[in-house]
């Protein structure tokens, strides 16, 4: 990978499409229906505001970690996690579809393009009125555009830790050009899948580039995802299992610059088999190599020295980095 795509999110402004398919909603319905599949409750989701739940199986496996978009009359479910078109169809396609309530996967003429990173408020600036430190994180604004029919929506979130900005557009080639331009102002620009997939890492969230793989909820370490108090059943909810103290845990390790581990290698402690890597980071940062390993318990535990074929690595703990977004490096 280019190291300069990690180096533009962490340090300015990296523009990428959406490649996920976008889902809309419409109806009165519609919060019932997402009620039926989603592992919060719609109680809460008010209009202009976004949230990430779970879409899970009916074996209560995870489907899909999604973006919800609430507006005042639709919804935009946006996939957070890598699927395709054709995975998300076959399972609307199995929902209990309310009267009068429409799911259209991959709506024509619709896209969404994110900005992220330190200087990522220097690109989403231009699309609203006013100060765009007044849109607050998981807010959304309408955005205006120049032809009559053209429509847009801005969304202060992000994947990375940095600062982060979502705009569903009707525009989409213009306004991913734009963005690009923009970033590239303030030594940024367009970035691909490796270097953002590293800095997800580094933040504790490599589901947004790896998927699940074959963990459940509680290993993936999802379970704050989940409302677990809400009443009524959903969609796999029957088949959920509450993390306990002494489950096995997604925990990340760490080894030296270079040295590479592959998904399924045993995590050995003293001679003792402890667990499996999962994932492995994209390289990127020259500091260390990122790997995710599901780890026995009681191994889940930082500052843990362990050999993963014949690589000394040691169990670490999140974020790896700590975000220039956080210091307000956007001024």
């Amino acid at each position: 990978m280019s190291t300069n795509d990690y180096r533009i999110v962490r340090e300015a402004a990296g523009v990428y499409p959406i490649a996920a398919p976008l889902i809309h909603l419409e109806g009165d319905e519609r919060l019932a229906l997402l009620d039926t599949f989603l592992s919060k409750s719609s109680d809460f989701a008010d209009p202009d505001t976004t949230r990430e739940a779970l879409a899970l199986r009916a074996d209560g496996s995870p489907f899909a970690l999604v973006l919800q978009v609430e507006g005042d009359e639709d919804t935009w479910l946006i996939p957070r996690t890598p699927i395709t078109d054709a995975e998300v169809t076959e399972y609307v396609g199995a929902l209990e579809i309310p009267e009068g309530v429409s799911v259209t996967v991959a709506p024509e003429g619709w896209s969404a393009v994110a900005v992220e990173g330190p200087l990522a408020p220097r690109v989403a600036e231009n699309f609203v009125d006013g100060d765009i430190e007044d849109l607050l994180l998981h807010s959304v604004v309408d955005v205006e555009r120049e032809s009559d029919d053209g429509q847009g929506r801005l969304a202060r979130v992000g994947t990375t830790g940095e600062y982060g900005y979502l705009l569903l557009t009707t525009d989409g080639e213009a306004d991913l050009a734009q963005f690009v331009e923009l970033a590239t102002a303030v030594d940024g620009g367009a970035v691909g899948p490796d270097g953002l997939a590293r800095v997800r890492a580094e933040a504790g969230m490599p589901y947004y580039d790896h998927g699940f793989a074959t963990l459940s909820v509680a290993e993936a370490d999802l379970s704050w995802i989940v409302d677990w108090e809400r009443i009524g059943e959903f969609l796999g909810s029957d088949e959920l299992v509450r993390p306990a103290a002494d489950s096995p845990k997604l925990t990340p390790v760490v080894t030296a610059p270079g040295t590479r581990i592959a998904p399924g290698a045993p995590v050995i402690a003293d001679g003792e088999r402890i667990g499996t890597i999962v994932w492995t980071a994209a390289a990127g940062n020259d500091t260390e190599e990122l790997a995710f390993a599901l780890l026995d318990d009681p191994f889940v535990v930082p500052a843990l020295d362990v050999t993963i074929d014949e690589v000394t690595a040691v169990t670490v703990t999140l974020p790896r980095v700590l975000s220039r977004s956080s210091a307000g490096a956007s001024a």
